[in-house]
């Protein structure tokens, strides 16, 4: 089911035409995006972000960002995950690091994820207190990559969330 929720939202961000409806542009806290897509009870509010520093500069990382999803159904609250613009190695899952908590996500396909709510939680805690975050990952063809991104405006973000998906 997480996994589901999360790849349903990026097709939602990314699909562009007539048959898809766009999401809404919420607001910016500092370096955080807030966007929501649908109504009623089908509404989802995520808050999403770009890396500030992309490793190793010599290769193409695609689209990659770090987002924080809520569904207000209640399916999901504060469901963090890692989108990267190339297929990830199963065997080798992506790590979130914030300051010295350490996260170890699962793979699916060209994403990353927490096995539970509970780490989901521990890892947003993490990121309020923090000022960055760095999570490193390795492509199917075995580079590994790293990625910083800013934490200023994501406690913001999160509580514009709370306000506009309950």
């Amino acid at each position: 089911m997480r996994v589901l929720l999360t790849s349903v939202l990026f097709y939602i961000v990314t699909v562009t035409g007539a048959m898809a409806q766009n999401p809404e542009y919420q607001g910016d806290h500092g370096d955080w995006r807030v966007f929501t897509h649908g109504s009623a009870e089908s509404r989802v509010c995520y808050t999403i972000s770009r890396p500030t520093q992309s490793l190793p500069a010599n290769v193409n990382h695609g689209e990659v960002f770090f987002l924080i999803a809520s569904w207000r159904s209640g399916d999901s609250e504060e469901q963090p995950s890692f989108r990267a613009g190339y297929p990830l190695r199963s065997d080798s899952p992506p790590r979130a690091h914030v300051d010295s908590d350490r996260f170890k996500m699962f793979v699916s396909g060209q994403e990353g994820f927490l096995e539970t709510p509970s780490e989901d939680n521990q890892l947003v805690q993490s990121m309020r207190r923090g000022s960055t975050m760095r999570v490193e990952a390795t492509s199917t063809r075995g580079t590994a990559t790293s990625y910083t991104f800013s934490l200023r405006g994501v406690t913001a973000a999160l509580q514009h969330i709370k306000q506009i998906c309950d």
